[in-house]
């Protein structure tokens, strides 16, 4: 079992009920990102990132499992231009992709 971090507007990213990313808004920035490419495939809303990486949007959320330092960077991109921000399956925020490295390095 992996560790996800989401893509959310709210304080906890299991009560984001009035501050969902719509699929819309999440759809927007991907046809808007050239380093996103839709992945049907995998479900109406999985994109791909690089060769191996991925993301999806559930719930109003965007997440991924166990990414790498680059992918959190690149959530972290994603999450300003949402207005929203990065948070793990503990409910830690990160405000860099170097907190995800220590924080993995720790556990």
């Amino acid at each position: 079992m992996g560790y996800d971090l989401r893509i959310t507007r709210s304080v906890d990213w299991t009560a984001n009920q009035g501050l969902e990313i719509s699929a819309r808004e999440w759809m927007e920035i991907v046809a808007s990102d050239p380093e996103l490419t839709s992945d049907r495939a995998n479900g109406p809303f999985a994109v791909r990132y690089g060769e191996s990486r991925w993301f999806d949007w559930y719930e109003g959320n965007v997440f991924t499992t166990d990414p790498d330092h680059a992918t959190v960077g690149k959530m972290l991109v994603i999450a300003d231009r949402l207005s929203a921000g990065v948070q793990g399956d503990a409910g830690e925020f990160y405000e860099s992709a170097s907190q995800w490295s220590r924080a993995r390095r720790k556990g």
